[in-house]
């Protein structure tokens, strides 16, 4: 088999700068750093004007990074899957690029608040994660760029990457929550057995007076069960006996 020296050279680099780009992005860091750190990959490595990473959150994309500076609508702005370009990347799991005049595809949505809607050229990748759209990364260049063949690869093996970061933090926040949620069952049931052991009363009448008093100092379920339970501890503590 005939190999193009030329061609094994480019794809070695190529290689070589994604797993550069892996061990930038898979770092146990919060995910918004990860995402940040994403979007400065992508702007150096295609060179583009614009860099934006949404993330599935439902059944709504959320955006969460931004190569451009936009507090006002990172966190806040969300498409629906099928909504813009970006909606139908992500109902499609397909990538889009449109080389001029992007904002007059129909499927284009436009925000007031990004000046990058008037950019002309556009390129909308999905985030997959084992086939499973976790997000979507868009670029955009303010002049018209005909995206090849190998920066849609490239971007798309980048989304891949991103991917396996967005699920790893989404299962670990599952985790936790499920956790506290554990933990908060415990000391629930053991605050139930204190006040059924001191009052004498049921089950049920326990986690009623549990709910009573949560309403009554506006404070959760939780928070009383916890200070129930120190009570309890407290009482147990043996007094220091008096010096005679």
């Amino acid at each position: 088999m005939n190999y193009d020296r030329g061609s094994l050279s480019v794809k070695n680099v190529e290689l070589d700068m994604l797993h550069e780009i892996g061990n930038r992005i898979a770092v146990a860091d919060p995910l918004p750093e990860v995402l940040g750190r994403a979007v400065e990959v992508i702007s150096a490595v295609v060179e583009c004007d614009s860099c934006f990473v949404y993330v599935l959150e439902g059944d709504e994309l959320v955006l969460r990074a931004s190569k451009n500076p936009h507090s006002e609508v990172v966190d806040r702005l969300k498409l629906r899957v099928g909504q813009g370009i970006t909606g139908w990347v992500a109902e499609h799991k397909t990538p889009v690029a449109v080389g001029r005049d992007a904002f007059q595809d129909p499927r284009f949505r436009s925000f007031n608040e990004l000046p990058e809607d008037l950019y002309q050229a556009f390129l909308s990748v999905p985030v997959l994660s084992r086939d499973k759209l976790v997000g979507v990364i868009n670029l955009q260049h303010r002049q018209p760029h005909d995206y090849s063949q190998r920066e849609i690869h490239l971007i798309s093996t980048i989304g891949f990457l991103v991917g396996g970061e967005i699920e790893m933090a989404r299962l670990e926040g599952e985790n936790s929550e499920l956790s506290e949620q554990l933990e908060a069952r415990k000391v629930l049931e053991r605050a139930k057995g204190i006040l059924q052991r001191d009052l004498q009363l049921s089950e049920e009448e326990a986690y009623v007076t549990l709910q009573r008093q949560s309403r009554q100092r506006r404070k959760s379920m939780k928070e009383i069960a916890e200070a129930i339970v120190l009570s309890d501890e407290v009482k147990r503590i043996p007094s220091k006996p008096k010096p005679s």
